[in-house]
């Protein structure tokens, strides 16, 4: 029987959904088309239904009294994204244990690549804005948005070197882990020790279970969400560094190698075949469910519980939680008075960090170190690809979003922040674009 005819009319709707999911553009497209939707809310009469829904509070009620009462904008900021930065943290771990960060040989270019990605481009803020409350602002254009980048990266298909997109994917990654520290020591106030230290208690419970072998995803996420995740956020230490902590906790190891799982499902599978099904029903017999359920087991136990996660969260993150997180924090009114948005020098040290900053710091420092011979270039790497990289590296949208928000409590001077975001990620996506796809056609030729 030809697969196509078991297909079920559901199956026509979900099955090119799936394909969508699985597209490695999928994510930045959507972003995008979050941002163009909180553009039109923001510009449009739905502006006061837009911002009062965001500004709507609630909370929980104990006794008459009420706890954690806070607006819908902070919820997705603190909530909504602390499952990001959850990923992220798997997503580093990941990298770290077995990825490309794990072998030092190639993990040394990109590391280098995103040091100076960062530091360039707080420095050329902290030039235009020296002094006053605009200087809290120098951690906005040191981000990078990995999403949005890899986006443009994947329009331009299989020509360019596979090597170039580790290189990308590996130098936002450091640049999660940079942006998380950032957050961590200079967006941080008021910390209430009695939580902070019950919290690091019951992170060190999950380590302790980690390495007793605990893999029950049920037992992180208990103490992860009611534990660490809660009383960081009552600590006063932002509660997305609680979401990459508890990552850190989860088992990265299996409980059964590969050769003892293909031996395994080998067995089961032969078992399976060797059973007489049940005449004429649709439904299984017990024996054959019994087999199943090994197989399933016997995956389980093949599959680290780090791994498992993030497979699981990424498409919901990539396709609910960012776009949901964009349209609450990117609408900006384009009725702007040109004369406010420059009384300070706020958007344009954020749009200078990032389309200068990003690109001295990222294509700067590479050249520099391959240069000396201290790093090596991956296959593929031109001076060429290295630039338009580097514009890549300048679209810093979704973190460089999230920082503003914590630098700034003055809407005016988060308008002007999110302003150069825009500004400079639309420059930086365009002009990598440009200069990746000649110098595509040019290797064609």
């Amino acid at each position: 029987m030809d697969h196509k005819d078991t297909l079920k009319p559901i199956d026509k709707i979900v099955k090119p959904v799936q394909r969508f999911i699985q597209q490695e553009k999928s994510g930045g497209l959507l972003l995008g088309i979050s941002v163009m939707v909180a553009l039109l809310l923001a510009n449009t009469p739905l502006s006061h239904t837009y911002h009062e829904i965001l500004e709507q509070s609630f909370g929980f009620q104990w006794n008459g009294n009420t706890y954690f009462e806070y607006n819908i904008h902070h919820w997705i900021n603190d909530g909504l994204m602390s499952i990001f930065f959850f990923v992220v943290g798997l997503e580093l771990k990941r990298e770290i244990i077995g990825g490309e960060l794990s072998n030092p040989k190639k993990a040394l270019l990109p590391i280098i690549a995103a040091v100076g990605g960062m530091l360039i481009p707080a420095l050329i803020y902290l030039l235009f804005n020296p002094s006053g409350e605009p200087h809290k602002g120098w951690g906005i254009p040191m981000a990078t948005d990995i999403a949005f980048a890899l986006g443009v990266l994947y329009l331009l298909g299989s020509r360019i070197p596979l090597a170039l997109k580790v290189f990308l994917t590996a130098l936002a990654i450091v640049d999660d882990l940079g942006a998380v520290l950032v957050i961590a020591f200079f967006y941080t106030d008021d910390i209430n020790m009695m939580y902070l230290m019950v919290g690091l208690i019951i992170l060190a419970v999950m380590y302790l279970g980690n390495r007793l072998g605990v893999r029950s995803i049920l037992f992180y996420a208990l103490l992860g969400i009611c534990g660490v995740w809660t009383t960081f956020l009552l600590s006063g230490v932002h509660a997305t560094i609680a979401a990459v902590l508890a990552a850190f906790t989860i088992p990265a190891d299996v409980k059964i190698k590969e050769n003892v799982f293909i031996s395994k499902i080998q067995l089961y599978l032969e078992r399976f075949k060797n059973i007489d099904p049940t005449e004429n029903t649709p439904t299984l017999t017990n024996e054959q469910l019994h087999v199943l359920e090994q197989i399933n087991e016997a995956t389980l136990a093949a599959t680290p519980p780090l791994q498992r996660l993030e497979h699981a969260i990424h498409p919901a993150v990539s396709f609910l939680v960012i776009p949901i997180f964009a349209i609450a924090n990117a609408g900006v009114s384009l009725d702007i008075d040109f004369e406010s948005l420059f009384n300070n020098n706020i958007a344009l040290g954020t749009a200078f960090g990032l389309i200068g900053g990003k690109v001295l710091g990222v294509v700067g420092f590479s050249y520099a170190f391959i240069r000396l011979k201290i790093a090596h270039a991956p296959e593929g790497m031109t001076f060429r690809n290295l630039l338009g990289l580097g514009f890549l590296a300048s679209i810093g949208f979704t973190m460089s979003l999230f920082v503003t928000s914590l630098a700034f409590t003055h809407e005016e001077y988060q308008t002007q922040a999110k302003i150069g975001i825009f500004a400079a990620s639309l420059i930086g996506g365009i002009m990598g674009y440009i200069i990746l796809n000649k110098n595509a056609k040019q290797t064609d030729q």
